[in-house]
């Protein structure tokens, strides 16, 4: 399989520094981190390869998500995050859905923005985007976008 054959992805250009958008990527994630009206917990995030992530939605009629539970493989203060739900915390296999990449780069004075959703196979892939991928995941941008912004401003 070639990278990105099983990949979905959103990216925005964000008029703040990458110290900014990192800053909000790591302190706020339960303002931004799924579309509102609902909302998001976080319950651990361990910022380093290995450590756990584990966040619980909410939605507006008490309708509850998992906790969404897996590992951070990759950690690049600034730069890089990669996370997959293929592992609990402490390398226990559970069944994996995907792995996620979120990158920041610069881009002249703001900062290029980049949330992937790479899956095993087509069928995974096939059903996130059922699930409401685009919508789901635009919204969670353009709230990430404007709360960088605003932290900028």
């Amino acid at each position: 399989m070639s990278e990105g054959a099983h990949e979905l992805s959103v990216s925005c250009t964000i008029a703040a520094p990458r110290a900014t958008c990192w800053a909000v990527w790591t302190d706020r994630k339960a303002e931004w981190f799924c579309p509102k009206p609902w909302r998001a917990e976080v319950i651990e995030e361990d910022l380093r390869p290995g450590g756990r992530s584990a966040v619980q939605m909410f939605g507006p009629d008490g309708e509850e998500t998992g906790p969404m539970e897996g590992v951070f493989l990759e950690v690049v203060p600034g730069q890089r995050v990669v996370t997959t739900d293929a592992y609990a915390a402490g390398w226990v296999p559970q069944t994996p859905f995907m792995t996620a990449i979120w990158t920041f780069a610069d881009e002249g004075e703001a900062t290029r923005f980049t949330a992937t959703a790479r899956h095993w196979d087509a069928e995974a892939k096939a059903r996130h985007e059922a699930m409401g991928f685009h919508p789901g995941w635009d919204q969670m941008m353009a709230q990430f976008k404007a709360l960088c912004e605003g932290a900028a401003g």
